[in-house]
């Protein structure tokens, strides 16, 4: 055991805290790679990874506490704290999108209750909009505010009426093109413009409306009610994954179910419909 610490460099440290440590080392590294390894970061940390390593290979293995290329190693430093500064800039959308995991906690979460009324007022307008073909965007807060998004929006501060939501959605309506807000039992805002999920979340058939309500509850914890204005589908997003096909018949029952779900619960996959296309 001491040769191999020597040989290793170990050599006055205590076998099992070493051992300690490394397996923390792995973990945290595995959990990283972990949640970067279905995003375009996955690549980037490989390629700073190998970078780094050839550096640290190069600059420090020549000499130790000389000052063999001490010159280069002053610089490689240097290297090392702007490499930390970059992958923070770098990295922002996962570092963004896993504090906002951390945040959606159950421990953290506040006891939002479902209100009969609101799963009401949204079904029946939906109901109508599906029928009608007229696309939507209906957004359900949770524990998490969207009021970073809705300050460009039109606030209206109105009960939650299936009647409004079903104006605001008509075909030429000034506001019909964006997305409603609800908060808690009222309509906040109409018109607010929703981030989009980026290009290979969902589907290529399927719309810029459809990657507005995904791409909004990959900053919120918020339940998203989206209908297709091509085919009248309903829809339900929420954790950055997006629902198949709800029958009309039973939106209502699935409104109230997700709704009382942790926002983290899995959404049902999305059926395969080849050759449709929704907005």
């Amino acid at each position: 055991m001491d040769s191999l610490s020597s040989l290793l460099g170990f050599r006055g440290y205590n076998p099992l805290e070493v051992i300690v440590e490394l397996t923390i080392i792995w973990v945290v590294v595995y959990l990283m790679f972990r949640f970067l390894r279905k995003s375009s970061g996955a690549g980037v940390i490989r390629g700073f990874a190998v970078m780094m390593l050839l550096v640290v290979l190069a600059l420090r293995l020549p000499g130790d506490a000389n000052e063999v290329f001490g010159r280069l190693r002053f610089i490689a430093d240097k290297l090392i704290g702007l490499v930390a500064i970059l992958l923070v800039v770098v990295f922002q959308p996962e570092l963004r999108q896993a504090m906002i995991s951390i945040g959606r906690a159950k421990f953290l979460q506040r006891n939002v209750p479902v209100r009969r009324k609101v799963v009401k007022a949204v079904t029946d307008a939906v109901d109508f909009l599906s029928k009608s073909q007229f696309g939507a965007i209906i957004v359900i807060e949770r524990s998490l505010g969207l009021d970073n998004h809705m300050r460009a929006g039109v606030s209206l501060d109105s009960q939650v009426d299936a009647r409004m939501i079903q104006a605001i959605f008509w075909p030429n309506s000034p506001l019909h093109d964006l997305a409603v807000v609800i908060r808690g039992d009222r309509v906040a805002a109409a018109n607010v413009q929703l981030p989009l999920a980026p290009p290979g979340a969902i589907p290529s058939r399927l719309g810029s409306r459809h990657r507005a309500a995904v791409g909004v509850t990959l900053e919120s914890d918020c339940l998203v009610v989206v209908v297709s204005e091509e085919t009248g589908n309903i829809r339900l997003a929420s954790g950055g994954e997006l629902s198949a096909p709800i029958p009309r018949d039973k939106f209502e029952a699935e409104l109230a179910h997700r709704l009382s779900m942790p926002p983290d619960e899995p959404q049902q996959p999305i059926a395969p419909e080849p050759g449709e296309r929704e907005s």
